[in-house]
């Protein structure tokens, strides 16, 4: 007997965004502003322009989506990785406004004004993405404004037959510095709240990307020279805890961390209990390859994604092959999941 209905179109994209042991192996690469720094920084104000980013994403899309079930990608600077990438994988694409009004209190999200979900599906995309900055202690005239916003998109996915990716990045207006000790404190019962908040039904969101529910540099064993916060106990209850209560399917996300830690995080994931559905993974996988290119250009940035950058995703894939769970076991597994057909009338 079916436990969830899923309508078709939602259902085979999300397919087409996974691979065949129904996990999500992405690829992301839709840093907005963050990109043009890190591109400035690495070749110098005096030598960069814009094409250097256009291209760039180009070649990481045309290379390294060989290797992957899917791409995440923004329109504005990515366009022509969205051109360049293999016909065999998914194409998400973010929906929202990059940023946020710092003079408007609770870092309020808002979509592209010029794009529809209906546009997106005409520009190939079989996923939409929208990060939304969550404090679940914020004031509930903020929380009521960031869920109302969510219900909105979640019914817009609804109508328009698209899965849509939710990304959660937590926050506190006190603990300001998120990579500090004393925001690793807080951060487990933030993420833990926000997931719980989010997987509720009436959201309609398809997919959770969300960030691991510890700082891991601050995990005992795993520190190197930073202050441990947590045990390795602790951190393995956090993950758990953070897992169990999804009540639909989450990813990983990579946060900015070291390849190394990003490859930990996933495999201490997996042995403590937390279901996840795959990950989509970004600078983690092809930020060496900024350097690359400022030094050797097109070439040499080919030359790095087809062998360190491969090397990247393999070993992801591999991690995932072992720890990660279908999307759709979080349903109780693809028999148990109805899919219908929307009549949507004139």
């Amino acid at each position: 007997m079916a436990t969830k209905c899923i309508s078709r179109g939602k259902f085979n994209r999300m397919q087409q965004l996974s691979n065949q042991d129904g996990v999500i192996a992405a690829l992301a690469i839709d840093q907005r502003g963050s990109m043009v720094k890190m591109m400035q920084n690495a070749v110098g104000q005096e030598r960069y322009n814009i094409d250097m980013v256009y291209e760039f994403k180009e070649l990481v899309s045309q290379e390294l989506t060989k290797y992957v079930s899917a791409i995440l990608l923004d329109e504005e600077l990515g366009f022509k990785g969205m051109a360049a990438k293999n016909k065999n994988a998914g194409l998400i694409m973010s929906y929202e406004k990059t940023g946020y009004d710092a003079n408007t209190p609770g870092r309020l999200p808002d979509i592209l004004p010029e794009d529809s979900l209906q546009r997106l599906i005409q520009k190939g995309a079989d996923a939409a993405k929208v990060l939304v900055y969550y404090n679940p202690d914020d004031p509930q005239d903020i929380l009521d404004k960031k869920h109302a916003f969510l219900e909105r998109l979640g019914n817009e996915a609804r109508a328009a037959d698209i899965p849509v990716f939710v990304e959660p990045i937590v926050y506190d207006n006190v603990v300001t510095d998120d990579k500090s000790p004393e925001f690793a404190k807080i951060k487990p019962q933030k993420v833990i709240k926000t997931i719980e908040e989010f997987t509720k039904d009436h959201y309609y969101i398809d997919i959770l990307k969300v960030e691991v529910p510890v700082l891991f540099k601050n995990v005992a064993g795993f520190n190197d020279n930073n202050p441990v916060v947590y045990s390795q106990q602790e951190a393995s209850d956090y993950f758990k805890q953070a897992s169990d209560v999804a009540t639909r399917p989450f990813i990983y996300l990579s946060a900015g961390v070291p390849t190394k830690t990003f490859h930990e995080e996933l495999i201490f994931a997996g042995e403590h209990g937390a279901k996840y559905s795959g990950i989509l993974g970004g600078r983690a996988t092809w930020f060496e390859g900024i350097e690359a290119y400022a030094k050797n250009g097109k070439d040499g940035l080919k030359r790095w994604l087809d062998t360190i950058g491969c090397e990247n995703v393999e070993q992801l894939n591999k991690i995932l092959k072992q720890y990660a769970t279908p999307w759709y076991d979080v349903y109780g597994g693809k028999d148990k999941i109805e899919i219908i057909d929307l009549k949507l009338s004139n």
